[in-house]
């Protein structure tokens, strides 16, 4: 609840439009509204110009929506119109990454860990970024599984043969599995053929551009196992979100970074594993660890830092 009403809290989400970034709002702000009923109202930041001296001096444009006490923005085009609102009495403002200008302009962050950022007074660090996934009540005994494949990125090499016989390997060696694979944005148009190409009664090849915003959580729940790319973070920190066990294909990273050292600590303490213990993800029957349920970890943290503690 509202410290100063006593009223259900009024939280306004600030999304630039970007899918990750709308990801992590709707993550964070499903769980305030379970949580302590939160009243969300999404502004998309890319249709309200600010201009940068009303960001400077913490100028509110006009806007014809109840008084916040919470406002939250995800992504760099949100952050005008975030510190233009940040003056707003009674309402706290809250970023969800490292921003672009001082912390101390905000009262608080959301930070993933893989950022470099020590968590202190007004800063969450997180395990990866947030996301709108939600873990499953319990895996299925189908022998189903789910394989993620990004594309050419800054932190990996990649390799259009490597990445194929990998995932043909999982399929032969693995026959008695029903496999989905989806490629992404990223996915190289020459490996994406290839792919359709192995479809069949027990392969089903996923054109992304024609996925609904649901799919992944809904392919997911039908799956006891999933395979994914090192470049596709996100999508590895969704199916670690689900719950399910999680293992990554093999593929060279470009140089140490942020990204790279974030999967390596995934693989160090037993949260995903590699291309090599394939036999640890496609013989387990059940999950061994508590999945990684960040955006609840981080709702309550916000509940008791600026919405008085009133969980329901």
């Amino acid at each position: 609840m509202s410290q100063v009403t006593g009223k259900p809290p009024v939280v306004w989400l600030l999304d630039d439009q970007k899918p990750g970034h709308r990801s992590q709002l709707k993550g964070l702000g499903n769980r305030l509204r379970v949580l302590c009923g939160a009243n969300l109202h999404w502004l998309d930041a890319t249709t309200i110009p600010v201009p940068v001296w009303r960001a400077l001096f913490g100028l509110a444009p006009r806007l014809d929506l109840p008084r916040p006490d919470l406002i939250i923005a995800a992504g760099r085009r949100s952050h005008r119109l975030l510190l233009s609102l940040r003056r707003l009495r009674g309402a706290r403002t809250l970023v969800l990454m490292k921003p672009g200008f001082p912390l101390s302009w905000v009262d608080g962050a959301i930070i993933p860990a893989h950022d470099g950022v020590p968590e202190r007074d007004g800063v969450l660090v997180s395990e990866g970024a947030l996301n709108a996934m939600t873990p499953m009540a319990r895996l299925t005994d189908k022998p189903e599984a789910l394989i993620l494949l990004g594309g050419p990125s800054p932190h990996y090499e990649w390799d259009n043969d490597r990445v194929l016989q990998q995932v043909t390997q999982l399929i032969q060696n693995y026959r008695d599995w029903r496999w989905t694979i989806s490629g992404s944005r990223r996915t190289p148009p020459e490996l994406q053929a290839e792919l359709e190409a192995l479809a069949g009664p027990r392969i089903t090849v996923v054109d992304h551009s024609r996925t609904h915003q649901d799919w992944l959580s809904h392919t997911l729940a039908g799956c006891r196992a999933a395979w994914v790319t090192p470049d596709s973070v996100s999508m590895v920190y969704e199916v670690l979100t689900a719950g399910l066990p999680t293992g990554l294909f093999e593929l060279p990273p470009r140089q140490p970074g942020r990204v790279v050292s974030g999967i390596e600590a995934l693989l160090e303490r037993g949260r995903v594993a590699s291309w090599q213990d394939h036999a640890r993800i496609m013989q387990r029957r059940g999950q061994e660890a508590a999945p990684l349920w960040e955006a609840d970890r981080a709702a309550r943290w916000v509940i008791q830092r600026f919405l008085g503690g009133g969980e329901r």
